[in-house]
């Protein structure tokens, strides 16, 4: 049976199921439609869930090629005909039919595309855009323009429509900042406006923070809360780091280029190229990936203005015409809100990608919770029914202590498939977690694992470095006078266990309390170390 003739049946079910109550107007018989319509998405997207459990299983063992592949990535095979289309158009699965990996910079000088369009279109459309960062023209951003509107064009037309409801927030954050609204395309290149984004180095959201980051430009995660999923919020981090960055370089292509590689990476590609302050005089200095970043973005730009000549159609987007913003300041699940006034859960996580766990942990501080404004009154109405529906169910110790136990704000699942002459201890120290944690988390027994197997991951929050590179040092003991590996990652350090270690040694070697070590990294006397893993020490 054909998917798309799975989800129709289910529609038809649910649509003939008898209704609790009946409706005594109009506009609760529309809220019941309404409430139908909710129904089946939410079936449709746990069919997606199983559906990709059993691709993942049923994968061919024989590949090895080791990439980690993102939950949300994982490409979603519905069908489309004129009978389904309009219940799939929400936030959700728009983001998740979108493949990241699609926008990959890092191939952009590779490619060699042609097109049946003169090179003096191109030009003549960019000197019409008027841009405020300066744009140029050259086969890097031929190559880009060629790939967003003539190779993908179905993603790129999935994109437009996101545009639509995320562009003019974004543009509103940097008119704030007496930014370039230019800057805006800069979350096309970085997630495909996908909130939900995860790339392979772990940096997270829609403008793809890394922790350290992150939390040098306010950003919060906690074991409920990341805040690099929330698209405004990390988007006016993301206005502040692109403001440091202008100071530094005084140029915007560089600032720009220095958010995908980190100003240190930028400076030396001045210092190697003679003192040249020009991206394109510097271009052959700069790593790979951010030789065709600006590129990239150039040909974002291009795409977002003129996508119509290209014959691309923005996919609609059913969107709440307006949100209302309310302040929580209990503890306050989403399904408590969702069973009391009828919203669909997708619609509450659309509109709140920040909380983790579907929690919003309003005794920690004021949080804020959107709705759309149709659940403005029934929310009001309720809300002390809300807060004590099933409180003991979702915030019961075991619950509680289960959050704790899943990686806090890096505890979105990736899946790493094992290459050859990897083990468990490897690919621990690879995610900066343990080998006891993995095989927990995938129920292994045993220390064997096979070529191509796939192992569910939950990161630890501590464990990224930031968008600048990490920078490794020897260092000397003071009290030992022996060497010590340890890698700097912004505010943080970290030590590579070897052979023999222990963290009473680790702690005499830097110098570091053991104590310190235990808070840091969450152990305890018990916990059992291995070569090759990284303990923070700062």
């Amino acid at each position: 049976m054909k998917r798309s003739t799975l989800f129709l049946l289910l529609a038809a079910i649910l649509l003939i199921l008898p209704v609790p109550g009946q409706a005594q107007t109009k506009k609760q018989q529309l809220q019941l439609i309404e409430s139908l319509q909710h129904r089946i998405d939410s079936l449709q997207q746990a069919y997606d869930s199983l559906y990709n459990e059993y691709q993942m299983l049923t994968a061919p063992a024989n590949d090895t090629d080791g990439d980690i592949l993102v939950d949300d990535d994982i490409e979603n095979l519905i069908e489309y005909n004129s009978d389904n289309i309009d219940s799939l158009l929400n936030l959700y699965y728009i983001q998740k039919q979108i493949d990241v990996n699609d926008f990959d910079v890092s191939t952009l000088e590779l490619d060699s595309l042609t097109s049946n369009i003169p090179d003096e279109v191109y030009i003549e459309r960019l000197k019409k855009m008027n841009s405020f960062i300066p744009v140029q023209f050259n086969k890097a951003v031929k190559n880009a323009i060629i790939r967003y509107t003539e190779r993908m064009p179905m993603a790129t037309a999935r994109i437009i429509g996101l545009s639509t409801y995320y562009m003019p927030l974004f543009e509103e954050i940097f008119d704030e900042y007496g930014l370039p609204k230019e800057l805006k395309a800069m979350a096309v290149i970085e997630s495909a406006l996908n909130p939900r984004a995860v790339s392979r180095a772990r940096a997270k959201g829609m403008w793809q923070f890394m922790y350290n980051t992150g939390k040098i430009y306010g950003l919060e995660m906690t074991s409920y809360v990341d805040e690099r999923f929330d698209p405004l919020t990390s988007c006016r981090a993301a206005a502040r780091l692109l403001k440091d960055s202008y100071m530094v370089f005084g140029d915007w292509s560089l600032a720009i280029a220095s958010y995908n590689c980190g100003a240190g990476n930028v400076s030396k590609a001045i210092r190697r190229s003679g003192g040249k302050t020009d991206f394109w005089e510097i271009y052959n200095y700069l790593p790979r990936e951010t030789r065709g970043y600006i590129p990239a973005f150039i040909a974002a730009l291009y795409t977002l203005n003129y996508y119509p000549e290209h014959g691309i159609v923005p996919t609609q987007i059913s969107l709440p015409a307006h949100v209302d913003t309310f302040h929580v300041d209990k503890m306050l699940h989403f399904q408590q809100i969702s069973d009391n006034i009828g919203i669909p859960m997708e619609t509450l996580r659309d509109l709140n990608p920040q909380y983790l766990h579907d929690i919003i942990p309003g005794t920690e501080h004021t949080y804020v919770l959107n709705l759309p404004h149709q659940y403005t009154l029934a929310y009001v109405d309720l809300q002390d029914s809300i807060y004590r529906y099933k409180d003991s169910v979702f915030f019961n110790a075991v619950a509680v202590q289960k959050i704790k136990e899943t990686g806090g704000s890096d505890g979105q699942r990736v899946i790493h498939k094992v290459k050859n002459g990897e083990t468990l201890s490897s690919i621990a120290s690879k995610h900066h977690t343990t080998v006891a944690k993995i095989k927990q988390w995938n129920g292994l027994k045993g220390n064997t694992i096979r070529v191509g197997q796939r192992l569910y991951i939950y990161g630890s929050a501590g464990n990224s470095s930031g968008q600048t590179s990490t920078k490794t040092t020897t260092q000397k003991s003071g009290n030992s006078g022996t060497s010590t590996s340890t890698a700097s990652s912004g505010d943080a350090s970290y030590y590579t266990v070897k052979s023999g270690d222990t963290l009473g040694g680790i702690a005499k070697k830097t110098g570091v309390p053991l104590n310190t070590i235990y808070k840091l990294n969450g152990l305890n006397a018990k916990s059992v170390i291995r070569p090759g893993m990284k303990i923070r020490t700062k």
